[in-house]
C-alpha cells in the first residue's frame, strides 16, 4: 500500500493519478477526504481510499500510515513545512512503513541561497538517518507555476522577474507524478536521488518571446532588482512576505547557478518530458 501524503496538492495530486494509471492501490490523506474524493476521476478514485490525516497532528498520521508499505511525501511550501514533513517522517518510522519518496528541491544544502531549500537539506538529514529506504526528487520550476503570470500577461502584456537573461529549468508536475509513479513501483529505482527538469531551459525574454509568438501579441519582459521585485510581489501581485521572499531566492539562484536540462527524467520514465511550448499550448486561454 502507497500513502499519498499531499494528495490534494499538485505533486501529490498528480502522483496519485499516475499511480492510479498503473493499477497500483493507494491511500489519500486529506484534512478534508470528503472534499478530496470529490475532486478526483473515476479511474483514480477507484484505486484509492481517502483517509483524514492532519500533519500537524501525529497520532492521525500514525492510525493513516498503519499497514502501509510506502509513503510519497510533498507538502506543500509554508513557514511549518519542515515540521510538518519531520512529523510525517517520524509517524511512518513508527507505523513500520519501510520506503519513503520525498519531494525536496534542487540546492537542498545546510548554506543553500534559498530559505525553503535550506529545510529540504534538513528533512533529507532526517530522512538519511532514520534506517529505512529513502528517495529523493528534486524538481525545479513547475511550469504550473507560470499560471500565475497569466493576469499581467491578460491584462497589461507583462512578465515582471529579476533574472535577467538567467535560464530557469521547468517541469510539468504531471511528469514529476509520473517520476514518482516510477519510483513507488519499481524497486531497482529506488534509494537514489533524482533531478527533475524538463527537455530545455528558458530565460523571461525567450518565455515571453514564446508566450507572445502563440498568443499572437507583444508580450514584454521588465527585469527588476531583488528588491523591487519582492516589492512587487508584496503590493502589487498580494503574496504573503515569505512566499515573496521565497520567489525572489529562487530566481536568483538561477541567476548565480547556471540551470541546464538533465535527462534524468527520460531515464525514468523512458520517454522525453513534456515541453513548456506544448504546456503553455494546452493553457493559452488563461493568457488571453
Amino acid at each position: 500500500m502507497i500513502v499519498i501524503m499531499g494528495a490534494s496538492g499538485a505533486t501529490g495530486g498528480a502522483t496519485l493519478r499516475s499511480l492510479a494509471a498503473l493499477g497500483a492501490p493507494t491511500r489519500s490523506l486529506s484534512r478534508d477526504p470528503a472534499r478530496l474524493a470529490a475532486a478526483l476521476d473515476e479511474q483514480t478514485l477507484a484505486r484509492t481510499s481517502t483517509l483524514p490525516a492532519d500533519a500537524a497532528d501525529p497520532e492521525s498520521l500514525r492510525a493513516a500510515f498503519l499497514g502501509a508499505h510506502q509513503l510519497f511525501l510533498a507538502m506543500a511550501n509554508g513557514p511549518h513545512q519542515v515540521q510538518y514533513e519531520l512529523n510525517a517522517i517520524e509517524a511512518a518510522v513508527d507505523s513500520g512503513v519501510g520506503h519513503i519518496v520525498k519531494v525536496s528541491a534542487p540546492a537542498a544544502e545546510p548554506d543553500s541561497p534559498v530559505a525553503v531549500s535550506r529545510g529540504h537539506h534538513l528533512v533529507e538529514q532526517r530522512l538519511r538517518s532514520c534506517g529505512i529506504t529513502t528517495t529523493i526528487l528534486r524538481p525545479y520550476a513547475f511550469m504550473q507555476k507560470l499560471l500565475l503570470l497569466a493576469p499581467g500577461i491578460a491584462t497589461g502584456g507583462l512578465v515582471h522577474g529579476a533574472m535577467g537573461r538567467a535560464r530557469c529549468n521547468y517541469v510539468d508536475v504531471r511528469d514529476i507524478g509520473d517520476a514518482a509513479a516510477a519510483v513507488l513501483t519499481r524497486p531497482e529505482l529506488t534509494g537514489g536521488t533524482y533531478p527533475l527538469t524538463g527537455g530545455r531551459a528558458y530565460s523571461h525574454p525567450e518565455l515571453t518571446a514564446l508566450l507572445g509568438e502563440l498568443l499572437g501579441k507583444p508580450i514584454r519582459y521588465l527585469d527588476l532588482s531583488p528588491s523591487e521585485l519582492y516589492a512587487h510581489l508584496v503590493g502589487r501581485a498580494g503574496m504573503p512576505d515569505w512566499l515573496a521572499t521565497h520567489v525572489v531566492e529562487i530566481q536568483q539562484l538561477a541567476v548565480v547557478r547556471k540551470e541546464t536540462p538533465d535527462d534524468t527524467f527520460l531515464r525514468l520514465a523512458g520517454r522525453a518530458p513534456r515541453t513548456l511550448e506544448a504546456f503553455l499550448g494546452e493553457n493559452l486561454h488563461r493568457f488571453r
